[in-house]
């Protein structure tokens, strides 16, 4: 391997992956693959898991991230870009209280960013070998409809975390500090949540809101996308399989939900540039999570 100019080498991955948009007919995204497994006629099987599986899962996902290290580091590059502008956008604005909001918006969307991971997974799993051009093929398959659709559900959840996140602060802490003080400083926003009595009702309740929200996005989404690409399966019956499965294993679904937190805080606190490499593993590993939680019949 060579080092290279990182100017060109982001400017001919994109252009990879401008061609590599529409590239999959819709007839031949499941072409190889069992078509009596894909079909919707077929009853979608839930197994319960064990803590091993979790492990398991997590070990396939480093693979699949050592496997393809440049090509998935180029298409996680945007998560931190983006979320670094928009922390900017915050902090010119006065918005500080948005901040944690945002950041926590990962595990809300979580499941929807990492499609073009799951496909990845999905064709190495097949194929053998998979490259970042790959990620990109999602958008020709025949469920793209469905989850775009389930896609825009968790959007929408996460606008409405945000718009909870400022009613709960303008109600709390925003309202000690009156309508004629000055936004407050990171520094001062931090002190304030910490210690005293509006940050503390802040932090109670505005802990309790998103953990809603990301529990509700966590059941709809944990199997519903890897399901859609993986089977011909209606968008109903995608989102009640992913519930199912999670109120089939709350121990262990409990145990990765805390996994994929605790990641993604791990992974924000260097300026958000642990993402780079926190959030491909855990889509990697969410893939073969999938394939634990709803496995093939033998043959298949």
């Amino acid at each position: 391997m060579t080092i290279q100019n990182p100017v060109l080498w982001s400017w001919q991955h994109i252009q990879a992956s401008a061609r590599a948009l529409g590239a999959v007919p819709a007839e031949d995204y499941w072409a190889g693959e069992n078509r009596a497994e894909n079909s919707g006629r077929r009853e979608v099987v839930i197994r319960r898991i064990a803590l091993a599986d979790l492990r398991a899962a997590l070990a396939k996902g480093v693979a699949d991230f050592g496997a393809n290290r440049t090509d998935v580091l180029f298409l996680c590059l945007v998560y931190p870009a983006v979320g670094l502008v928009l922390e900017r956008v915050m902090f010119g604005h006065g918005a500080v209280q948005i901040l944690f909001p945002l950041a926590s918006g990962f595990a809300i969307l979580g499941p929807f960013l990492a499609l073009g991971l799951y496909e990845m997974s999905r064709r190495r799993e097949r194929d053998g070998a998979a490259s970042w051009t790959d990620a990109f093929r999602v958008l020709g398959s025949p469920a793209i409809g469905r989850i775009a659709l389930l896609g825009a559900a968790l959007i929408v959840i996460f606008l409405l975390w945000l718009v909870l996140a400022q009613v709960i602060y303008t109600a709390t802490l925003g309202a000690s500090y009156g309508l004629d003080a000055p936004a407050p400083t990171l520094a001062q926003f931090l002190h304030d949540a910490l210690t005293t009595k509006p940050g503390w009702m802040m932090t109670g309740i505005g802990v309790v809101a998103g953990f809603c929200c990301a529990v509700v996005a966590f059941l709809i989404g944990v199997v519903s996308f890897p399901l859609l690409l993986d089977r011909d399966v209606g968008l109903n019956t995608a989102v009640a399989t992913s519930i199912l499965a999670v109120a089939a294993n709350p121990g262990p679904m409990a145990a990765w939900a805390a996994i994929v937190a605790g990641a993604l805080v791990l992974g924000s606190l260097p300026f958000l540039l642990g993402l780079i490499v926190v959030l491909p593993v855990l889509g990697h590993a969410t893939w073969h999570l999938y394939r634990a939680l709803v496995p093939r019949r033998p043959g298949a």
